[in-house]
């Protein structure tokens, strides 16, 4: 198959990428002092994929391979919490990969979980609730040629933003469920070979995704009907972008670049420089959280297929003696 043609000449990119990230310089400023926090097993398929922050300092994390989400704590202690029920097949005819994995994720405040799912079957594709202490049941329903990836939650409207990173589209539906709507699709969103739009988040009235196939950044103003507004490419020439996110309330953003297996600081301009590498333990990031002066990073090693696992790094920033991050309180350091 042509995808299959094309995963293995990635595969081989990245071997000679990972022969040379061993020797390229480690973490560069204002990150500093990665270490890792979680190493996973990947033979049992704990990929993790995203991750959404809890108030009290835990993370809550897909597993993309073994359909899982379960919480981490900031001393790298983990508890399952839900299992997707698996295809039978084991997702065969999941785009791209060729089998099943939990993909974005969203949480509400009360605790509930909102899971993506690309499982190639019209009965499992899709988004996934799971309330606390419950079982997962699916409220949005997508077909098997799609792939549910980044997610983002309008709190404002109460409308859930989906990137489908194979049929080129921004899907919004209500929280609640239901059939989703178009919101976006057009060329900025299509892809060449394997992923289109991918990581998703809503800032300062736009959402913001990243295409992993065009590299590119790119913004969206949503307009007072909760339409969407002419698209902005906000940053170009990065190598598979993958899930990011902003540092504070400004327009600096850190992204995983996938393949790459980089991190890098994109600036309100659109440059970027590289702030975190192989050399760091990097294996295939593919999502970003910031909380109280600290970066985590989540490495599947999808393609690297060694060591997936959760890097923790300090970040230094402008308002480190202020505030909350991401709309969550400080936590005590002596609690981290």
């Amino acid at each position: 198959m042509p995808i299959m043609f094309t995963m293995k000449a990635v595969v081989a990119a990245v071997a000679v990428a990972a022969a040379t990230a061993v020797t390229a310089s480690a973490a560069t400023e204002p990150v500093s002092n990665p270490r890792i926090l979680v190493h996973y097993d990947l033979a049992a398929g704990q990929q993790p994929e995203n991750v959404a922050l809890e108030p009290d300092g835990n993370l809550d994390v897909t597993l993309s391979t073994a359909g899982q989400v379960e919480r981490v704590t900031p001393t790298g202690q983990r508890q399952l919490l839900a299992t997707l029920p698996a295809p039978s097949d084991g997702g065969v005819n999941t785009p791209v990969l060729g089998h099943s994995l939990a993909t974005g994720l969203v949480r509400t405040a009360d605790g509930t979980l909102y899971i993506g799912y690309a499982a190639g079957h019209d009965d499992l594709t899709g988004i996934w609730r799971v309330r606390p202490g419950g079982t997962p049941t699916r409220i949005v329903a997508l077909t098997a040629a799609s792939f549910p990836n980044g997610m983002a939650l309008d709190e404002r409207t109460g409308n859930l933003y989906i990137a489908d990173s194979t049929r080129e589209t921004i899907w919004r539906v209500p929280i609640t469920g239901g059939t989703p709507t178009v919101w976006l699709s057009g060329p900025e969103l299509k892809r060449s070979n394997l992923l289109g739009p991918n990581g998703l988040r809503i800032h300062n009235g736009a959402i913001w995704l990243s295409n992993s196939d065009q590299g590119t950044l790119l913004r969206v103003p949503v307009d007072g009907n909760g339409r969407a507004g002419a698209v902005e490419t906000k940053a170009t020439g990065l190598t598979f972008p993958d899930d990011f996110t902003f540092i504070d309330h400004t327009d600096k953003i850190i992204v995983a670049l996938n393949i790459a297996n980089e991190v890098a600081l994109v600036q309100p301009n659109g440059s970027h420089t590289i702030v975190l590498t192989g050399a760091d333990g990097l294996e295939g990031p593919t999502s970003i959280a910031i909380r109280e002066g600290e970066l985590y990073v989540l490495s599947a090693a999808f393609l690297l297929k060694k060591d997936p696992n959760i890097l923790v790094a300090d970040l230094a920033t402008d308002t480190d003696h202020q505030g909350t991050r991401q709309g969550h309180p400080p936590i005590p350091r002596g609690l981290r």
